[in-house]
């Protein structure tokens, strides 16, 4: 063996000796040489909190707009040594203060296959992402230390976590809902006083980058087909998800009703003493919370639970729209905070207060019969299948950026709800196709031109899709229908987000009903 082999073996010893120590704040983060992979809340929350350990950083982003461009500007005043904008630059790994880089902190929606991402794979530099990170700095001298309790799943992961800080906050405890959710974990875990518990929303992306967590209970929902263009493959999606229960605590919940989050609960490595329970929206065996004649009921953190059960809360206690699917965020909720100490009355004050927030099953109008409702957030198959199930029947207005998913099993199971489909999206073929299939008889009827365009060519914009589709819609409803926004696909191709096309709905409907009321009251 040469001297150079020797040296670089010990180099190689020395680095991961470095980050086995790098479990709190007050470790020694200073000089270590970090690149950070973009730069908007989560990249820049990212290269804030490493320049403020004393790392020497530098930033690569692809983005070069005017936001990106005053992140930078501040980066630099906290000190950020340096910061690199645009395309060409952010597919190359940079050096750190003339060095090698020891760490990559990425932002979730780079893919592992990203050239700067397999570049530092290919050095044998760690990758983290910025949950990975939180991770490691929660702990701090003379701050609370959180405890954590995660959610993950194909979808309702935003529902059930904000029920969970509802509830954690209805207890009397200082908790924050973070990470996917929006507030980016590391602004939550750098907080100056600290928090009682952090409710942890993770996507699989997220979870892709994480090692060390071990949260005090944790979730996955639900699992359906999602993001195969980022992972690569169903069964990398599912790995990814099944991370969640790695090293959890106190409690895993799954979900009863399907048999791949219990047999995720079933393969993970747990610390010692934690319980698998189970969630549902039916009568729940012993050890799970359910729901018994629109009650939800506890039979697995009582004493009693083989005779009986605990009454948690009503489903009028969450809303007048209760369908389902957020019946069983309830349950999956009630168990994530049961699992941590809190009573009954906390889990009903919890629900009483909770907000399901715009675009997840809002109610919009009553109008002539006809309840118009939009599900925005229903981005995939999954999530819409979920608001298909709770209305019949049904006009379908769906559509938009498919994400290479396949439609077929939505469109077979709900058929005989539909009495009409309004498509929107730049390119809704692979919808069409499962409809011509599985729902010959329905009337489908397209809002637009292949290609976002008007047939004269002028261009679509989103605002104007949805005014389209809600007239055709309108035309079609007649009294006992439900119009449902629901549209399976991302919102990307024709609007800036999901909440964008939500709020484009919810404006068309509201136009077109005063637009009817002043033509009834002209008349």
């Amino acid at each position: 063996m040469d001297c150079s082999t020797v040296s670089e073996l010990q180099n190689q010893s020395e680095s991961l000796n470095r980050f086995e120590s790098l479990t709190s704040w007050d470790a020694d983060w200073s000089g270590l040489r970090v690149v950070v992979t973009g730069i908007s809340k989560t990249g820049f929350s990212v290269a804030d909190t490493l320049a403020e350990l004393g790392a020497h950083v530098v930033v690569v982003a692809a983005s070069d707009d005017e936001e990106a461009v005053a992140n930078a500007d501040t980066l630099k005043i906290v000190g950020v040594a340096e910061v690199i904008l645009g395309e060409a630059s952010s597919i190359v790994l940079p050096l750190v203060k003339g060095e090698q880089a020891e760490l990559v902190v990425t932002s979730p929606g780079y893919k592992p296959t990203h050239p700067l991402l397999a570049a530092a794979a290919a050095e044998g530099i760690p990758i983290w992402g910025d949950v990975e990170l939180a991770w490691r700095v929660r702990e701090k001298a003379g701050r609370k230390t959180a405890r954590w309790i995660t959610i993950t799943g194909t979808n309702g992961k935003t529902t059930t976590t904000t029920m969970v800080e509802s509830m954690l906050q209805a207890a009397g405890l200082r908790a924050i809902a973070a990470g996917n959710i929006g507030t980016p974990i590391l602004d939550a875990v750098r907080d100056l006083e600290g928090w009682d518990f952090l409710a942890v929303e993770l996507s699989s992306f997220q979870l892709h980058w994480t090692q060390s967590l071990a949260p005090t209970a944790s979730v996955c929902l639900n699992l359906a087909e999602d993001h195969v263009d980022w992972h690569g493959s169903f069964a990398a999606y599912a790995a990814e998800k099944a991370k969640i229960y790695a090293n959890t605590e106190i409690a895993c919940i799954y979900n009863a009703e399907q048999i791949e989050t219990e047999r995720m609960v079933q393969e993970a490595d747990v610390q010692e003493g934690c319980r698998a329970v189970g969630f549902t929206t039916g009568i729940p065996s012993i050890g799970m919370v359910g729901v018994v004649e629109g009650l939800l009921v506890d039979r697995a953190f009582i004493a009693e639970r083989k005779d009986s059960a605990a009454e948690l809360a009503k489903a009028s206690d969450i809303g007048d729209l209760v369908p389902r699917h957020l019946m069983a965020n309830a349950a999956a909720a009630a168990a994530l905070v049961r699992a941590c100490g809190l009573t009954p009355q906390d889990v009903r004050k919890g629900l009483i207060n909770y907000h399901n927030g715009d675009h997840r099953i809002q109610s919009v109008a009553m109008s002539e019969g006809v309840l118009w409702v939009n599900d925005s957030k229903a981005t995939n198959p999954h999530a819409a299948s979920a608001s298909l199930a709770a209305f019949k029947p049904v006009i379908w207005i769906a559509g938009g950026l498919s994400k290479g998913v396949d439609y077929d099993d939505l469109v077979r199971n709900h058929a005989a709800r539909l009495k009409a489909v309004v498509l929107i999206g730049t390119d809704s073929s692979a919808l069409a196709a499962s409809l011509a299939k599985y729902a010959p008889d329905v009337a489908v009827i397209a809002t637009q031109a292949p290609g976002g365009r008007r047939s004269s060519g002028s261009a679509l914009p989103g605002d104007a899709v949805m005014s389209e589709a809600v007239a055709v819609a309108a035309s079609l409803a007649s009294e006992g229908d439900t119009v449902l926004m629901a549209p399976a696909s991302a919102s990307m191709d024709q609007f800036t987000s999901y909440a964008h096309r939500g709020n484009a709905f919810i404006g068309s409907v509201r136009e077109l009903l005063e637009s009817r009321a002043s033509a009834n009251k002209e008349s």
